[in-house]
């Protein structure tokens, strides 16, 4: 019988298979070893195998009693072995913290074991969900304020969010939360086809009051496409997913998943290179729009470069990863320009939210109705410019606490209509915004200076305020902070 035992070992052993006849000797329901062979010749379309006295019992059991069994013995490669044959089949990666595994803890196989498959909270991680969380709370913020360009926000907002999900999905990725949640699998890749027309269409509208027509609808089509494509991996079971998602992890760099992905990479790459093209034709028209100011044809040139850099750095990983050569930096690198894109984004949306919105073409169209009528030529705007200009920054006649436009009119020798009409032009706000402006540069100017002794009071008399309370509110709406707050941070820098 010993003989017997012993071949039947070897046949194991050999044939790799999911259980060993160690785990036999351990569990005494397997007695009868001829019958357990019988089950392990064909184990993979069963969960359970049975025992000689009939009781069903777990595959991942087995596979958990040979962990626990071989690291006691201290043969690390075999336990690590069946700990992720256990998790493939019940995933609880409290096994590795037995007592049975305190001898190989320090060992390389243990150690590369647990990251694997522990969950992970480090700095890059953190970064992602924060920056993740940023992006849905913009998201959903932008619909819940008060605005008059309703579908430029939808665009933009539904633009971020879904920019902001996938770099949710990459934090569950490189945390390893993917393994607890696989019902999340290839969720952001419903949005591969949407990022460019998106945008697209965000630029259109801002720049050119875009109306949709019917034949828009084609640009959902790919989408459409991806969703019936992919709609059978969503009915899978969790177990099937899990198991496709513990596949990944045999490779030490993210993510590795299968050929239609990188033919699903490549069909995004060539989208975005298409809507790319699009996005700089429409830049290019915007720059031609003389009711765009410069504020916002530099918003749209800033989002649209760091478009074009995410485009490239995808592109290379795309390239690389289509050739069988995955690097982590460049997963990390096509990553990085994505939340760069997201900090700009919320940038905007927090210190100039109406170049964000595209409030400020749509407030220079109402100037242009409104002085429609007017005499003012460009010549004559261009010269009274450079009279108001050499006022404020030369003469500095905004330090007069009671000056007016009426007054400003009459030393630009025009009347208050051109006076008015000329600082909604060309310096695109109102005379008592022009006028804080000066005042608010001036105070700051004063607050660095941290010889002159001035108090807070005396700096609001020399700018032309007549009151500490005035001055505090149109300053911190000017720069976010009192001038108390900015002079206590000009002093520590």
């Amino acid at each position: 019988m010993s003989f017997f035992f012993f071949f039947i070992t070897l046949y194991l052993l050999l044939q790799d298979n999911t259980a060993t006849i160690d785990s036999i000797f351990q569990d005494r329901s397997f007695a009868n070893a001829d019958g357990f062979f019988s089950k392990t010749g064909n184990w993979k379309g069963f969960d359970t195998t049975t025992g000689s006295n009939g009781k069903l019992i777990k595959w991942s059991t087995v596979y958990r009693d040979s962990a626990l069994y071989y690291a006691k013995l201290n043969k690390t490669v075999i336990a690590t072995t069946y700990v992720e044959k256990y998790l493939a089949e019940e995933f609880d990666t409290s096994l590795l913290f037995d007592s049975a595994f305190d001898n190989i803890r320090d060992t390389r196989e243990y150690r590369i074991l647990k990251q694997k498959y522990t969950i992970r909270n480090d700095t890059l991680s953190f970064t992602y969900l924060l920056v993740a969380v940023v992006g849905f709370y913009i998201a959903l913020s932008l619909n819940f304020k008060r605005r008059k360009e309703v579908i430029a926000h939808l665009l933009v907002s539904g633009f971020i969010f879904i920019y902001s999900y996938f770099i949710f999905c990459l934090y569950l990725n490189i945390s390893n939360y993917n393994y607890l949640y696989p019902n999340l699998y290839l969720v952001s890749a419903a949005f591969l086809f949407l990022y460019g027309p998106l945008l697209y269409f965000y630029f259109k509208r801002i720049t050119q009051k875009y109306i949709f027509k019917r034949i828009d609808v084609l640009h959902l089509l790919p989408t459409a496409l991806l969703w019936v494509y992919i709609t059978p991996m969503y009915m899978s079971s969790n177990k099937e997913k899990l198991a496709i998602v513990l596949s990944t992890a045999n490779n030490e760099d993210y993510p590795t998943y299968t050929n239609s992905t990188a033919i699903l990479m490549l069909i995004k790459l060539c989208s975005m290179i298409f809507y790319g093209y699009l996005i700089y034709r429409t830049c290019v028209k915007g720059k031609q729009n003389p009711t765009l100011n410069d504020q916002s044809k530099k918003w749209q040139k800033n989002i649209t470069v760091i478009y074009f850099v995410y485009v490239v750095v995808y592109a290379v990983y795309v390239l690389f990863y289509a050739s069988g050569n995955i690097f982590g930096i460049l997963y990390h690198l096509q990553t990085l320009a994505l939340i760069l894109m997201v900090a700009y984004i919320a940038y905007s949306v927090n210190v100039q939210p109406k170049v964000f919105s595209g409030m400020y073409a749509y407030n220079l169209l109402l100037v242009s109705k409104k002085y429609h009528n007017s005499g003012l030529t460009i010549e004559l705007s261009k010269e009274l410019k450079e009279k108001l200009l050499l006022l404020f920054e030369v003469e500095k006649v905004y330090k007069q606490n009671d000056i007016s436009l009426g007054e400003i009119a009459q030393m630009l020798n025009t009347n208050r209509h051109n006076a008015s009409q000329l600082i909604n032009e060309q310096f695109h706000m109102t005379f008592h915004e022009l006028i804080n402006s000066y005042r608010i540069k001036e105070a700051k100017k004063l607050l660095n200076n941290k010889s002159n002794g001035y108090k807070i009071i005396n700096i609001a008399y020399e700018v032309g305020y007549n009151n500490k309370a005035t001055f505090n509110k149109a300053f911190k709406k000017n720069t976010h902070v009192t001038p108390s707050e900015y002079q206590q941070m000009s002093a520590k820098y």
